[in-house]
């Protein structure tokens, strides 16, 4: 089953000077912050359309290892009507067999050479990794172009990997009291776009696929022309488009187009209050929902900073005061979702202590309870001191981050992907590192105050199904 990984703040060789930033109050300069390595990819395209990254480690030649990645702009939003999952399910089924390669035939041709693959599908992508050592660099470039021009797309494949990712829907969803939770707010929140649609699907939906349909969505979305082909690392970038050329130019991108999503979600009116149930809810949570910006936004690395401030580790300011010192939530958080088309911005927390017996779970007091306390504690942060320490912590986390990320090829890799899919262009990455180094707490405050206090908003209360 393909591990699944969480889209982050990466950043990935000249060294980015990152300002130091305006003095503090009473004339104490803020603290050094650290020089990230630059991205800098090498970009070309292929007479078929397919793009081509190129991010060569000229900081430490000879390390050995090389990443080889290959995005497509493809993801849940682009799942057909009444086939949620498909993009996902396709992920699966491009481990299966081509003309020239078993059934995971990728475990073989790295993790046998001591590397390591892996895949992940999000709303507006679906991205294929592998990290294997240099010398087997042109030996991945051949088998990508394999999976991508040779799929064997047949019953057999459709069959058992629906049963694969049915499991893993049992497994993230079903078997975790609040997983209906996690997988109802996209629905829940979402008006018309199509990432109202959960990437990992529903099962109905992933019954009712057909082969034919398998097909079509192979045909319209895994083509050169609509991939990013990323290698970073250990290689010599003189011989690499000659590589790259061999093995993926001789495939064809169709004659048509490549269907993209033009659904623009409408500006939300008012605020709307929504119950979600399940069938075993140990205790009820809240969840409240804003618009947020696309990922490209400028103010997109100030909400990446908003949320570590009140959800990202104990001492932020959701988990401190309504887990540590009110004792209301046995767990709370804050999420920027911030999508290509646009982008959610949310709160939680679950209750502390087990629903109350005998009562009506709609009447649990806890849950006004906690959506007060969400409301306040985004108050205080919006209207309230934000001292330079607290801010300087959680921007320093990010940082960290993002220059750990770096350090590897399969970090660098994976910070020029998510910079191309989300935002059009690698570069941002280096962008939005920049402007997270300056943001300061009026900015903080500005965001909040307009975005989520002057906004409307969707409450969702999630409780126990009621008996009959």
């Amino acid at each position: 089953m393909r591990r699944r990984l969480a889209a982050a703040l990466l950043a990935g060789p000249a060294l980015l000077a990152l300002p130091r930033g305006p003095a503090r109050a009473g004339g104490a300069p803020p603290p050094a912050l650290p020089a990230l390595p630059r991205l800098q990819p090498r970009r070309w395209t292929l007479a078929n359309g397919l793009q081509v990254l190129a991010l060569p480690d000229e900081r430490r030649p000879g390390a050995g290892v090389v990443a080889v990645q290959l995005w497509y702009r493809v993801g849940g939003k682009d799942d057909p009507p009444g086939r949620s999952g498909f993009a996902h399910l396709f992920e699966h089924m491009m481990f299966k067999r081509t003309r020239h390669l078993p059934d995971e035939a990728f475990d073989r041709l790295t993790e046998d050479v001591g590397g390591h693959n892996n895949a992940f599908t999000a709303e507006d992508t679906t991205a294929y990794l592998n990290l294997v050592p240099s010398a087997h660099l042109e030996r991945l470039l051949w088998a990508e172009a394999e999976r991508m021009g040779g799929l064997q797309v047949d019953a057999d494949n459709l069959r058992s990997e629906r049963a694969v990712v049915q499991a893993e829907f049992g497994q993230r969803v079903l078997d975790d009291p609040y997983g209906p939770l996690f997988h109802g707010m996209a629905p829940a929140f979402w008006q018309v776009h199509p990432y109202r649609r959960p990437v990992i699907g529903r099962i109905d939906d992933l019954d009712a696929a057909t082969l034919e349909d398998v097909q079509r969505f192979h045909r319209s979305y895994y083509r050169p022309d609509n991939a990013v082909l990323i290698v970073a690392g250990d290689f010599e970038l003189e011989r690499l488009p000659a590589l790259v050329e061999r093995h993926f130019g001789p495939l064809r991108a169709p004659g048509t187009p490549v269907p993209r999503v033009t659904v623009v979600e409408p500006p939300r009116q008012i605020d709307q209050r929504l119950v979600l149930t399940a069938a075993q809810v140990p205790a009820p949570a809240v969840a409240l929902m804003w618009s947020g910006p696309p990922a490209r936004h400028p103010d997109a690395p100030v909400w990446r900073l908003v949320a570590a401030l009140l959800g990202d580790g104990d001492s932020s300011r959701l988990v401190a005061a309504l887990v540590e010192r009110d004792r209301l939530a046995q767990g709370a958080g804050f999420s920027a979702d911030l999508l290509a088309d646009a982008g959610m911005l949310n709160a939680w927390a679950i209750a502390a202590g087990p629903s109350v017996q005998g009562a009506e779970p709609r009447l649990d007091p806890r849950l006004v309870r906690l959506e007060e306390a969400l409301s306040r504690e985004i108050h205080r942060l919006a209207t309230g001191p934000l001292p330079a320490a607290e801010i300087d912590k959680a921007r320093t986390r990010l940082l960290t981050e993002a220059l750990s990320a770096r350090q590897t090829a399969e970090g660098r890799a994976l910070a020029a992907g998510w910079a191309e899919m989300l935002s059009g262009d690698a570069a941002a990455a280096d962008l939005q590192l920049q402007r997270l180094a300056t943001v300061q707490a009026d900015e903080v405050r500005r965001l909040l105050r307009e975005q989520l206090l002057m906004q409307p908003r969707v409450t969702l209360h999630y409780i126990q199904r009621g008996r009959r």
